[in-house]
């Protein structure tokens, strides 16, 4: 008898809509300013190989981020969910930044237009600097509270709920209803405060956490896990990691060990500058993986194949998976085995990295995926 998979495994990749190339300090924030050779611009074309690339390569969607600096995450999903047929979008939104019955009425068309294919990830902003520069003058706590009262409001206009909304930082009185052929997105939510973890538990289907060691995103599992019942919920659990794999593990290793080596000190020690005024508790826990350790690239290696060395330059998700195909495979299942069901991956460049994973490590992470339910139903 054939054997069924634990639960199944979603393998999503990342759109670079602020740039891209082969370089860790190509994409992402904070900008360390090396423009360094074979840097892309994130123009529509290229955008557009990407999205392509992913479907082609069996990925299930891809996320589209957003932060000063990206471009915005609504128009290049409108334009790009029309380049691919399966594949689907995580948009990333900034509640703050919008208005609730807006918002929920732009993904009502994006679902229109892409059939179904948009879901959302909630974020409530990174550090102090960066949002005062897109208008947004709250403190960290309290812009985790304005994300509860939006997903709320959110919620009661795709509804089409009649009573009206006068919370703190919102008020609507009236709501037009939804089409109802259209499928109200998913809710992707990260944070690692706990500020953030009590939003998460009440409003999201998926929590999305930057990757760290295994025991510590088992000790956040299982704390989500009941903070969420506490309200009646259960969710599922994301990873965002990059991912550096090669035929060989040294093959990986001295990849990495390039990609280090040609980033001068000065800087390094300018993007942990920028990082340490972030007031996001997972950026913090991201960069304190890497504190107390030398900078060589095996030095940066935090537990078996995780590597701590992008978050020297990048902020955001600063770990990447480093080994043979088969021992990142290996990875992906122990994280699987803990609870995780979804994994956003991202590769530098991602257009290449898209089509090299896809051909090279997605049929090793479904299939030793079910391998392991097979023993595990024995």
């Amino acid at each position: 008898m054939a054997c069924e998979p634990r639960g199944p495994i979603e393998l999503d990749w990342f759109l670079p809509t602020n740039g891209d190339g082969r370089h860790l300090t190509s994409s992402g924030l904070p900008k360390v300013g090396l423009f360094q050779q074979g840097e892309r611009a994130p123009n529509l074309d290229y955008l557009r190989q990407i999205v392509r690339a992913a479907e082609l390569s069996a990925f299930d969607g891809i996320m589209v981020p957003t932060a000063s600096g990206f471009e915005d995450p609504w128009l290049i999903t409108a334009v790009l969910a029309q380049e691919v047929r399966r594949l689907r979008f995580l948009l990333t939104l900034r509640p703050g930044l919008e208005l609730p019955a807006w918002s929920a009425h732009r993904a009502a068309t994006l679902q229109l237009l892409s059939d179904n294919r948009l879901d959302l990830h909630v974020v409530s902003g990174s550090s102090r600097f960066e949002q005062r520069s897109l208008g947004d003058y709250l403190e960290h706590d309290e812009r985790y509270a304005r994300t509860g009262e939006f997903l709320d409001a959110f919620k009661a206009a795709w509804s089409g709920r009649r009573q009206p909304h006068h919370g703190r930082y919102y008020r609507n009185d009236s709501h037009n209803p939804i089409d109802p052929r259209v499928r109200i997105p998913a809710i992707y939510f990260g944070g690692a405060s706990s500020a953030a973890e009590h939003v998460g538990a009440v409003h999201a289907q998926t929590c999305l956490m930057w990757c760290e060691p295994p025991l510590m995103i088992a000790e956040r599992i299982q704390r989500m896990h009941e903070l969420a019942a506490a309200q009646g919920r259960t969710l599922r659990f994301g990873l965002r990691v990059h991912v550096f794999a090669a035929a060989t593990d040294d093959a990986a290793w001295h990849h990495v060990e390039r990609l280090l080596d040609e980033i001068p000190k000065e800087a390094i020690d300018k993007a942990q500058s920028q990082l340490a005024a972030y007031e996001s508790v997972g950026q913090s826990r991201q960069t304190d993986l890497a504190k107390g350790r030398g900078r060589g690239a095996r030095e940066l290696e935090v537990s078996a194949n995780l590597w701590a060395g992008v978050g020297l330059v990048r902020g955001g998700a600063g770990t990447a998976l480093v080994g043979s195909y088969q021992q990142v495979a290996e990875r992906i299942e122990e994280y699987h085995q803990l609870g995780v069901d979804c994994f956003i991956l991202s590769g530098f460049p991602h257009l290449e990295e898209a089509i090299h994973l896809g051909a090279e490590l997605l049929p090793s992470i479904r299939r030793i995926g079910v391998q392991a339910s097979c023993k595990a139903g024995k």
